[in-house]
């Protein structure tokens, strides 16, 4: 049902608490967290189960004769969204799945390099650390500051590393544990200036920013749908360059094996894909709400928040606001910075989160990270700037327990 002004009220009360009841959040949680797992609306698992119920009424022409079909629709919705040719697109289960594909379909020699940065994320990590362990191929760092002053500094970072031994570079578009939006365009040109394949990790991306994948210049893009686009978990897709597409598989390989990009990732066996389905009714959500409104509140919203956070908590901006989208990660009050071993630092993140949760209600990623503690907030359409004032309040208050 589309949304209008006398059945929801949108025109007159906006966003924030006046739509909170369209999301199946536990009414007394002050969630500040979208930025996680997402938190898709109740309209889009009403899709998802449609499309659920239609599979198990009859599962064999579900599976053989409408899911085929079904599949290649919901992927040119979700490709004209991110400007992608719906024959490059197909559907993963999440980032870190579409980044397993990639890496694990391309083959590295001793002594080859795969370029990341310190910041990306630590699933994405790992599985560089296994490619290389299995390969002999070695992981290279870039070793990119926070707080930053810019995004020259990202550059730099990777301008340091790059060598004529890297074999692929893999960059984030948005870091999860800093929130940072990385100057992509300046740093795949700085790739291909080198002839350095490149594979992007766009988890946070879609929904955020404006993408046109097919413009970008990079290899490889993955990018989750089920955090700002609001679809259902597990609902993620890979792009992949047509000069790629043969040495891509995904890591599973089944019957489509051979016969080409999209039929291989399409079929991998027996799995439930109401996940991928019910992209459209999160797309429909999302423009019945306006694309460009939706952003123009989130990035409003995390800035005022942000700035009331610095403010209470009495500390400087770690990054230009330029760089930050929905989210922003703060450093915590100076009781929480004195150093500690990184295995009793994230110890102490797991202890605060969960003091914000069963005291406050307030769920909030508390990240371990450089050697300190910090806060991320994310900014939906469900909050409102008072949540983040009793967030200031629980920081300002912590138990002496809690100091370090």
């Amino acid at each position: 049902m589309p949304f209008s002004s006398n059945s929801m009220g949108f025109d007159s009360f906006g966003f924030g608490s006046a739509i909170r009841s369209l999301w199946g959040l536990e009414p007394q949680a002050i969630f500040l967290n979208h930025g996680s797992y997402g938190a898709a609306p109740k309209r889009v698992l009403q899709a998802q189960s449609a499309w659920r119920e239609r599979l198990e009424a009859q599962p064999v022409r579900f599976m053989g004769e409408e899911l085929p079909q079904a599949l290649r629709r919901a992927a040119a919705e979700l490709a004209h969204f991110v400007g992608a040719e719906p024959e490059n697109l197909v559907f993963v289960e999440n980032a870190t799945s579409g980044v397993n594909a990639v890496l694990r379909s391309l083959s590295f020699q001793p002594g080859d390099e795969i370029a990341f940065a310190n910041q990306g994320y630590g699933a994405v990590q790992q599985t560089i650390r296994w490619v290389c362990g299995r390969t002999g191929s070695l992981p290279v760092e870039a070793q990119i500051p926070f707080p930053i002053a810019g995004p020259e500094q990202v550059i730099a970072a990777f301008e340091a590393i790059l060598s004529p031994q890297t074999r692929l570079a893999i960059l984030d578009h948005i870091t999860s544990p800093t929130a940072l939006i990385y100057p992509l365009p300046e740093l795949i040109s700085l790739c291909r200036e080198r002839g350095i394949p490149v594979l992007v990790d766009g988890a946070h991306a879609p929904g955020i920013l404006p993408l046109k994948l097919e413009n970008l210049g990079a290899d490889w893009y993955t990018g989750n749908a089920h955090k700002w686009l609001f679809a259902p978990k597990g609902c993620a897709f890979l792009w992949v360059a047509p000069h790629q597409q043969a040495q891509t598989h995904p890591t599973v390989i089944s019957h489509g094996y051979g016969q080409g990009f999209t039929a291989e990732f399409d079929w991998v066996g027996t799995r439930d894909p109401s996940a991928w389905l019910a992209i459209s009714a999160a797309l429909q959500f999302i423009q019945e709400l306006g694309v460009e409104r939706i952003r123009q509140h989130n990035h409003t919203l995390m800035k005022q928040a942000r700035q009331l956070l610095l403010d209470r908590l009495q500390e400087i901006p770690p990054v230009p606001e330029d760089m930050l989208g929905f989210m922003a990660t703060l450093p915590l009050p100076p009781v929480w910075q004195q150093w500690m071993p990184e295995q009793l630092l994230s110890i102490r993140a797991r202890q605060l989160h969960d003091y914000l949760w069963h005291t406050h209600h307030i769920e909030v990623p508390i990240i371990p990270f450089g050697g300190q503690l910090w806060v991320r907030i994310s900014a939906q359409l469900y909050n409102y700037l008072a949540e983040y004032e009793q967030l200031a309040l629980a920081l300002e208050r912590l138990p002496d327990g809690f100091a370090v």
